[in-house]
């Protein structure tokens, strides 16, 4: 957990991006680390998680990280928390709380409360089309010899 919180204050103090570490641990190693990389990279989804999670699968040859652990310098937003469950690892922790982020700018709370609502009614709304053919490649991905399931 140190090692999360000392690349979160690495990252603000090297102007790389926001106040955001994350490990990945496995048997007690170090796998991966990583740092929020959004505005150096104009990337919304490179958060200190994601960052680490990818870099964590690359070192490890796998989509996901069975047996592993990932530490975090703050609590996950909606985005973070999602790629940690289809990550699969046996646990997270993180040191702060989001409350504790929306102190200082950085509040998910909106994200948080608007999952429950329906798609057409959250404030980007959402619109379901052509879901005849969208259910297409499922069908495809049914009858092939070749899917690996995740």
């Amino acid at each position: 957990m140190r090692q999360a919180i000392a690349l979160a204050v690495d990252n603000v103090k090297s102007s790389r991006g926001g106040p955001f570490g994350a490990v990945v641990v496995k048997d007690r190693q170090l796998v991966a680390t990583g740092v929020n990389l959004v505005v150096a990279t104009n990337d919304p989804s490179a958060h200190a998680e994601v960052v680490a999670i990818r870099a964590a699968c690359q070192v490890l040859c796998t989509y996901q990280l069975s047996g592993c652990e990932i530490y975090t310098s703050c609590e996950p937003c909606p985005m973070c928390l999602g790629a940690i469950y289809w990550a699969r690892p046996a646990a997270y922790y993180y040191a702060c709380t989001r409350q504790h982020a929306a102190e200082y700018g950085f509040d998910d709370d909106l994200i948080y409360r608007e999952i429950a609502l329906a798609a057409e009614l959250r404030s980007v709304p959402g619109h379901c089309l052509l879901t005849e053919a969208g259910i297409q490649p499922f069908l495809e991905w049914a009858q092939s010899n070749r899917k690996s399931l995740y």
